[in-house]
């Protein structure tokens, strides 16, 4: 791990950002809102550079406290932009933050994990609003097969990738509390397009302990309740054994 600071230098704005006192950070994020739930098109380039900006916020915020609730303040950003605004803004994020994941120091990593847990339950949350209907749904699914749970690219650190592996149902669960013990959540929770990625990186992936992690979450409990049923864990031979010793040796 490094300590070198991201290139985005600190605007003003995202001074305000990541401010200790809470008054001048709410101002600051209900003008980011604002401006992000408006009718504007926005070009891919223009939330890069905005996540730039996000992700050195997110560096310079140095109390629990005000990392903890910038992590929600960010993240429900999400929830009132139009749809197209959304998926490219969830886009940029997994972007940014495969690219600078290797440059995260040791002492910095755990606001980042919680940042991604954050915006992980926000995606699902606007999914789920919008009753998983429409393209919305698929193109997400997208998304996270090709960004942060692609299962070659080499570019992509393995740590979000175990990252999603261990929160990503949790994060559902927490969708409804109540839901998570209603025998009909199947037909609310579109499970088997929700694992797809995972699948995907099950049998794509050339690394042993990521398949590993995959397999053992594909394999929880929950998703038999969830109507779940294609994986089949009864058998342990991994079709890929053999063709690496790796060991996971914790967070990349």
């Amino acid at each position: 791990m490094t300590t070198k600071s991201p290139e985005s230098g600190p605007t003003p704005f995202i001074k305000q950002l990541a401010a200790n006192d809470r008054p001048t950070r709410d101002a600051a994020v209900d003008s980011l809102r604002t401006y992000l739930s408006g009718k504007r098109v926005f070009t891919k380039i223009d939330l890069l550079k905005l996540w730039k900006g996000l992700f050195y916020c997110m560096w310079m915020s140095d109390r629990p406290r005000t990392q903890q609730r910038l992590v929600v303040d960010l993240a429900s950003l999400v929830d009132t932009m139009q749809e197209n605004t959304a998926l490219l803004f969830l886009e940029c994020f997994w972007e940014t933050m495969a690219r600078e994941w290797n440059g995260i120091d040791v002492l910095r990593m755990d606001k980042f994990l919680l940042l991604v847990r954050g915006y992980l339950a926000s995606s699902f949350r606007y999914l789920k609003v919008r009753n998983w209907s429409g393209d919305l749904l698929p193109r997400y699914m997208d998304i996270l097969q090709e960004i942060p749970l692609h299962p070659t690219n080499i570019k992509i650190p393995n740590g979000i990738r175990y990252h999603l592996i261990d929160i990503y149902l949790d994060e559902l669960e927490k969708l409804s509390p109540a839901d998570s013990d209603s025998a009909s959540i199947p037909d609310k929770l579109p499970i088997d397009i929700l694992l797809i990625p995972f699948e995907r990186l099950l049998e794509k992936s050339p690394t042993k302990p990521v398949r590993t992690r995959v397999k053992e979450m594909l394999g929880d409990d929950r998703l038999e309740k969830w109507g779940y049923s294609k994986f089949d864990n009864s058998d342990d031979e991994d079709p890929g054994d053999g063709d690496d010793d790796e060991e996971w040796t914790g967070f990349v």
